[in-house]
């Protein structure tokens, strides 16, 4: 079978990752519940910050952000590790900046996810995560972002929606927990 993921608070948790360090660089206490309530994806409101402010200090942090030490999900990396073991291929879609490919597919290695040469799409907007899953015909198709995955109701691709606190609104098959990756797939 052919699987597609995205990577970015899909199989790492990268949000949740990047708030413990705004906590840190603003000298702040904000509790990891009051980031769980967040109801979009923008992280930066609870620590009084305007869209502006928020947007640059994003901007400014992405490096720290995406390549420090930010966790997997749990039983993401070993679903993966074992689907590739299975003989699947395996691709990732992501929209991460195209400057910093290179860097993330070297992380993703370095982290121990399975990365096959020509299977992996960088710097896409979500258009082109459309149009590059529906040229590879993946059977299955991972993501928490809904503007992607409501637009691929029309394929046969299995979409499955990575559960996030700002995507409760989607009424899709929902992955709360990777070790259950399997049976979504199959129902």
């Amino acid at each position: 079978m052919k699987f597609g993921f995205d990577i970015d608070d899909t199989l790492i948790d990268l949000r949740a990752h990047a708030f413990r360090l705004y906590n840190k660089k603003l000298s702040k206490n904000v509790a990891l519940e009051t980031f769980q309530a967040l109801k979009r994806v923008e992280i930066h409101e609870p620590f009084g910050l305007t869209d502006a402010e928020g947007s640059a200090m994003w901007n400014n942090s992405l490096e720290e952000i995406y390549f420090t030490d930010c966790p997997s999900f749990g039983g993401a990396l070993e679903t993966l590790q074992a689907l590739a073991q299975q003989g699947h291929d395996i691709y990732y879609i992501t929209s991460r900046p195209k400057q910093y490919c290179e860097q993330t597919r070297a992380w993703m290695e370095a982290q121990g996810f399975p990365i096959t040469e020509g299977h992996f799409f960088c710097g896409m907007q979500d258009i082109e995560k459309v149009a590059i899953i529906k040229e590879l015909a993946l059977d299955v198709y991972v993501d928490d972002k809904p503007a992607v995955l409501e637009t691929l109701q029309d394929v046969k691709t299995k979409v499955i929606l990575k559960n996030q606190s700002y995507n409760q609104h989607v009424e899709l098959p929902r992955l709360k927990h990777w070790q259950v990756f399997l049976e979504l797939v199959n129902n």
